[in-house]
């Protein structure tokens, strides 16, 4: 008796400590890392001083053409928007078909979210250099090639919380004689409406950090002027237009974030 009791207050046994075995297998592949693109401790510390010294000729930023600097910041702002905008029509078209519960059939809804994932799979940097080549320079191929590829990722976020909502909501519709698009209105947007803003302004926020990069292969908008100025090695021009930039995209984080506060 006294040993059965014992045993019933036997405690389990400690859970193992797996901490040893991480750090050596992260040391363990840090290390292979090294030997695989041939690195030496020597090219890493020498490569620290000359970063060091690259980034001390951006410390006097030249605001000269401050004002001109701002248009081009304002022309970056409009490629981001109507991108946004762009990708907002596209997949708010295409979400409903691309929901399970919504499509009218299993083959539409497949071809949907394949096109997503195609939209989505083609970078929009590759999409800007395209389009410049067959559009020419300027913010067109820009708006083109954010629209496109940030479709993919809004009409995979619209169709996906469309098919969270309760599907009684849709039934009840129908029932009416309802169809596809009056469901979508009447039931689906106002069910996710705090959905859809905070993914468009996510996009948008996003849109904004890559027109500025899209300008480097001649999209339009302030990246252009800063491959240029780069290219001259005009470091205090440069960073004059990097801190436009960042400053843009601080204000419009900020915005984006009162207004999602603001509907949640």
């Amino acid at each position: 008796m006294f040993n059965s009791s014992l045993k019933l207050l036997d405690l389990p046994p400690a859970p193992r400590n797996w901490t040893p075995l991480w750090i050596s297998l992260t040391i363990f592949l840090i290390g292979v890392m090294i030997w695989h693109l041939g690195l030496s401790f020597g090219s890493v510390i020498l490569g620290i001083g000359n970063i060091f010294e690259y980034l001390s000729r951006y410390l006097n930023p030249d605001f000269t053409d401050g004002p001109r600097y701002l248009m081009l910041m304002v022309q970056t702002l409009a490629i981001a928007l109507w991108g946004t905008v762009l990708a907002f029509i596209i997949s708010f078209l295409l979400a409903p078909l691309g929901a399970n519960n919504l499509s009218p059939h299993p083959l539409i809804y497949q071809l949907i979210r394949e096109l997503f994932n195609f939209m989505r799979a083609m970078p929009d940097l590759m999409l800007a250099l395209i389009l410049v080549i067959v559009l020419g320079l300027g913010p067109t191929p820009g708006i083109l090639a954010l629209a496109i590829h940030t479709s993919g990722f809004l009409g995979k976020f619209f169709a996906e919380s469309m098919e969270r909502v309760n599907i009684g909501i849709y039934e009840g519709l129908r029932s009416t004689g309802a169809n596809i698009s009056q469901v979508v209105i009447f039931a689906a947007v106002p069910s996710i409406l705090p959905e859809i803003v905070g993914y468009t302004l996510y996009i948008f926020d996003r849109n904004v950090r890559m027109a500025s990069v899209l300008g480097l292969v001649g999209a339009g908008g302030i990246g252009l002027e800063l491959h240029d100025n780069l290219r001259l090695f005009r470091y205090n021009q440069s960073a004059a237009l990097i801190l436009v930039i960042l400053s843009s995209i601080v204000v419009v984080d900020y915005l984006s974030g009162w207004i999602r506060q603001r509907i949640s």
